[in-house]
């Protein structure tokens, strides 16, 4: 069986999942019987000694960086070290990562790229913690922060941890097929796989959770009940509050208007059950509180600028069939 080669740098102060957890992705694809390429994956450190990641753990590389045959995939995960990185990582990269076919950061990993300048001219995103820093320190990189991961080219980089699992998959499965990044994945216990341009945030985190109980109880109420009678009037009642109170007190506890986060709550609650389930557009739109096919096709093109039908053929569960 033919191999790609893949090779994952390490430094001190990496995140161990960053490195673990696309690992994990690529061993796994090695052992799908009817795969027609497998993968020789490799980790290196600059001088071939052992380093403490960022939790603690000792990774014991495989060999030296400089010595390891040009590599097919590039991995550069991220952790503490990436905030100060090696310089001598850096000039590495800088001299070695233009030759790989796939060059690929995970998390603040993207930090270590730029400093190489191997994402100028580029769109990318990292941590959402650190995006703004990414934008700061390297204008002539295109930081979207919302995806969970971004691919341009033969770059690919990914948001925080756990999104390097779902890069991964996406990279099988562009290399394999997708019943083999499933296998993986079921194997994995993980989703196949949450679509790179899915949010780094579910509403409720991506905004805040209220102080005082009766508005906490109705972003709760908003959750479970995205079909229902949102609007500002009838959550105010379920407050106990004037709609003006109401609109006041839940932008300044949540930090976005009710409205918008009405509208956030049902593009999840929709994007969710056609990924899913078997339901018919119609059945969701009504589910997800848009009445008509027609306000929720509106509502995903304003949002994530695709139809309700197209987002669902690209990124449905497989074996569902659609009514």
């Amino acid at each position: 069986m033919p191999e790609r080669n893949v090779l994952i740098a390490l430094f001190d102060g990496v995140q161990s999942l960053d490195v673990t957890g696309p690992l994990e992705v690529f061993a796994g694809a090695n052992q799908c019987p009817a795969a027609p390429i497998g993968y020789r994956i490799r980790t290196a450190s600059l001088d071939g000694g052992p380093v403490r990641t960022s939790s603690g753990l000792t990774l014991v590389p495989d060999g030296v960086l400089r010595d390891e045959p040009g590599p097919h995939t590039l991995i550069v995960p991220g952790g503490e070290g990436t905030l100060d990185p090696d310089p001598a990582l850096v000039d590495w990269l800088r001299a070695s990562a233009p030759s790989a076919e796939r060059l690929v950061s995970v998390c603040s990993g993207a930090l270590v790229l730029a400093a190489a300048g191997l994402l100028d001219g580029h769109r990318a995103t990292t941590h959402w913690s650190l995006c703004d820093r990414l934008a700061r320190d390297h204008p002539d990189v295109e930081v979207d922060p919302e995806p969970i991961f971004v691919r341009d080219g033969r770059l690919a980089t990914s948001a925080g941890v756990t999104a390097g699992i779902d890069l991964a998959l996406a990279l099988v499965e562009d290399d394999l097929g997708r019943d083999a990044a499933l296998t993986i994945a079921r194997h994995l216990v993980v989703f196949l796989r949450r679509p790179g341009n899915q949010s780094q945030f579910s509403v409720q985190l991506a905004t805040q959770t209220a102080q005082r109980r009766p508005l906490r109880e109705v972003q709760q109420w908003i959750s479970e009940h995205p079909g229902g009678d949102l609007s500002v009037e009838a959550l105010a009642a379920r407050a106990r509050l004037s709609p003006r109170q109401f609109a006041r007190a839940f932008r300044a506890e949540t930090g976005t208007t009710p409205g918008r986060y009405v509208e956030r709550v049902r593009i999840e609650h929709a994007r969710r059950l056609l990924e899913d389930t078997v339901e018919g557009v119609a059945e969701i739109s009504r589910a997800s509180g848009y009445g008509t096919p027609e306000a929720m096709r509106r509502a995903f093109v304003k949002t994530l600028g695709t139809a309700p039908a197209e987002y669902r053929r690209r990124f449905r569960a497989p074996g569902t069939t659609v009514h």
